[in-house]
């Protein structure tokens, strides 16, 4: 039989069959104030003892959201019965479910990501096939691609979400999970560490991010590569699978502790990630702040310069003076195309700039260079290493 397991970071998918919202309705279809005793969440009911603010609530769902929009509420186990996954072709999967955090995406960060891959690991010694992992939208490119460098489970993790939440009418969250399914279970998906599936459509983390705010179909990974493959009548098309990439052995979460078998330990929020600055080139910028970014703590760079990867002429004093003190990525703003390296030689070109000790993108663009140089710090891998792979 196959096995799947369904993995719940956040978001607003739910039933398609929700009630419509009310002034006081939240993502699960309840209505009604919610109250200090029936307010749960994936640590349990909120006690009544104990301060309750936004400023010092500190589990895992994050401060205490207000009472207008929806808020991320809906369990790992309603999003699998909403999904029907037991309707799968080829008979019912096998499907467990576990909710590692409950945060809207933007406050996902590296330490839940780390502890999704112990997840994955636990899950795969179980012999569990696929997983399909959900959270927000916002940065769910950000979590599909460093999950890509990460997940060494042996297993795929498919990640999705849903753009209409269930208040709204043509609510897409259970289909987009069921189509995450099928493709987590499918042979040929087994060779991914991570994809992302959404409006029927699979893509790689290497290349897709979100170019709409609110449209259904928000994410794309054109104009130059296309998505990897689709999903129709419940049958997974991959004819456009990657080539695989070789990436550091050092590039992964640390083992030990017995953190990768104990549920209760998979949540590592005292690790000290680096940061790392992404700064977007504008016209006419000096980036004389540069020199105050190793003070304000950061531990790396990455500037996503114009065209090809240019900065003006009087930025280039201060770039080199930072690439002197921390790794410095160079990379594009326009967001498609690999960062240039041998075709432009003048003050502030990217030939004068990787001379001076900057760091080639390669084919990542600044905000996926961020997640690859954050976590070669993290892990203590030289990060011309994780950029060799991209290039």
């Amino acid at each position: 039989m196959r096995t799947l397991h369904v993995i719940a970071l956040g978001g607003t998918i739910a039933s398609s069959t929700s009630p419509a919202p009310t002034d006081s309705t939240d993502s699960t279809g309840r209505t009604g104030p919610t109250s200090s005793t029936d307010r749960t969440d994936s640590t349990g009911p909120t006690s009544s003892t104990g301060p309750a603010s936004n400023t010092d609530r500190t589990d895992r769902t994050g401060p205490t959201a207000p009472a207008r929009g929806v808020a991320p509420t809906v369990t790992a186990e309603e999003i699998t019965a909403a999904a029907r996954l037991d309707t799968l072709p080829g008979g019912a999967p096998q499907v467990s479910a576990e909710q590692l955090a409950q945060v809207g995406s933007g406050s996902i960060d590296f330490g839940i990501l780390f502890s999704t891959v112990l997840a994955a690991r636990r899950a795969a010694a179980r012999g569990v096939d696929g997983i399909v992992l959900t959270q927000g939208t916002d940065t769910l490119e950000d979590s599909a691609f460093a999950l890509s460098l990460l997940n060494d489970s042996g297993i795929p993790i498919v990640l999705t979400g849903a753009m209409r939440n269930p208040t709204l009418p043509g609510a897409d969250g259970p289909a987009n999970v069921r189509a995450a399914a099928l493709t987590a279970l499918v042979p040929e998906a087994a060779g991914l560490r991570a994809a992302l599936v959404f409006a029927d459509e699979v893509h790689d983390p290497l290349f897709v991010r979100k170019a709409h705010t609110s449209h259904v179909s928000p994410f794309t990974s054109g104009p130059v590569v296309g998505a990897l493959g689709w999903v129709a009548e419940d049958r997974v098309r991959l004819p456009h699978l990657p080539a695989p990439r070789t990436l550091p052995v050092g590039l992964a979460v640390p083992r030990g502790s017995g953190a990768d078998a104990a549920p209760d330990t998979a949540h590592a929020p005292n690790l000290d990630f680096p940061r790392v600055a992404h700064i977007d080139v504008g016209f006419d910028d000096g980036l004389e702040f540069l020199a105050t970014l190793p003070e304000a703590g950061y531990w790396g760079a990455v500037l996503a310069g114009v065209g090809g990867g240019h900065v003006a002429a009087r930025a280039v004093e201060a770039v080199e003076a930072l690439a002197v003190r921390m790794p410095v990525v160079l990379a594009s703003r326009t967001g498609a195309g690999a960062t240039l390296e041998d075709t432009y030689g003048y003050p502030g070109a990217e030939i004068d700039l990787l001379s001076r000790g900057l760091l080639p993108a390669g084919l990542l663009d600044a905000r996926k260079a961020r997640i690859a140089l954050t976590l070669a710090l993290a892990c203590g891998v030289d990060p011309a290493e994780v950029l060799a792979a991209f290039r």
